[in-house]
């Protein structure tokens, strides 16, 4: 599946086939060489898909007085209204993907109707056995058996950008890495704009690609995979007068665990790159530093990488 014609592709991933050999060599190829990849075929049903994307749009359309009710638990995770650096750009979110506590508290927030919270508390259970799945996956391509993201925080977080004329090559976010392990995206089916940076450092548009899914790695699997797998750079691009809304769905760290690289991929050939911090230190440090493009993991080097 082509990414729409565009010269240059980011790889594309097909779970039905992830017993394959081959499968996991592309895996684990496109995390180390793109740190993104195109999932198709994968278990979330079409319908499932489309039902929440109407849902999110519906709650993003809510009064700002209703959004607002969505509180952070950890900054970033309750609404983010426009700001002066992201004037295009607000979202709403949840801490705790995995907790369906916390989805159901998530939806009184915002007044969800019961058929809402169906679809909602239905995406998310998918979406996280989904971001479990892939942990494995990524784990075995590296040649380890893992339940790697078994009791790791999630985060979940739905975005809109308001682009009008005037907004026509602005920038809609800005560059930067994800401070986790991998997102999970559902893009705009319709609307483009991401836009992510390869190793040469030239942008590749992320066409639109109905009924797929993108996986953005982070700061996070950077740090477990001592190195070897890339924390892509990403940007959204006003490209059109439209409205843009997208699901994005986060595995973040360990809660309280450190995240450090398995002894299996530390050796004499590859010394250990990153001392070991929990996710919640990183995610402060990544904040208050204000080094959002992967700067930040400099400040967590081993002395002798």
């Amino acid at each position: 599946m082509a990414e729409g014609g565009n010269l240059k592709c980011i790889p594309v991933i097909d779970m039905q086939e992830m017993e394959d050999v081959e499968q996991y060599k592309k895996l684990r190829e496109a995390s180390e060489e793109w740190g993104c990849f195109r999932l198709v075929n994968h278990k979330i049903p079409a319908s499932l898909m489309s039902e929440m994307k109407k849902v999110v749009k519906e709650l993003l359309d809510l009064p700002v007085e209703i959004k607002k009710r969505n509180t952070d638990v950890i900054a970033g995770s309750g609404y983010v209204a426009p700001s002066n650096s992201n004037p295009l750009y607000e979202a709403l979110g949840l801490y705790d993907l995995g907790s369906p506590a916390t989805v159901r508290a998530f939806c009184s927030q915002l007044d969800a109707s019961p058929q809402q919270r169906e679809i909602i508390e239905a995406y998310a259970e998918a979406i996280h056995e989904l971001g479990i799945d892939l942990g494995r996956k990524l784990a075995k391509s590296m040649g380890l058996v893992s339940d790697l993201f078994k009791g790791w925080a999630c985060q979940f977080r739905i975005n809109k950008y308001n682009f009008s004329p005037k907004t026509v090559g602005s920038s809609g976010v800005q560059i930067h890495t994800d401070s986790g392990f991998l997102t999970i995206l559902q893009d705009d089916e319709n609307v483009g704009g991401l836009e992510v940076m390869d190793k040469s450092g030239a942008f590749v548009a992320v066409h639109p690609c109905a009924g797929t899914l993108l996986v953005n790695l982070g700061d996070v699997a950077k740090a477990w995979s001592n190195g070897r797998f890339c924390n892509v750079k990403h940007r959204v691009q006003c490209k059109e007068a439209a409205i843009r809304v997208s699901i994005a769905s986060f595995v973040l760290g360990p809660k309280e665990a450190a995240v450090e690289a398995p002894p299996q991929l530390v050796d004499s050939q590859h010394p250990r790159l990153y001392a070991p911090f929990t996710y919640e230190d990183y995610r402060k440090l990544y904040i208050s530093s204000k080094f959002k493009a992967g700067e930040a993991l400099q400040h967590v080097r081993t002395q002798n990488s």
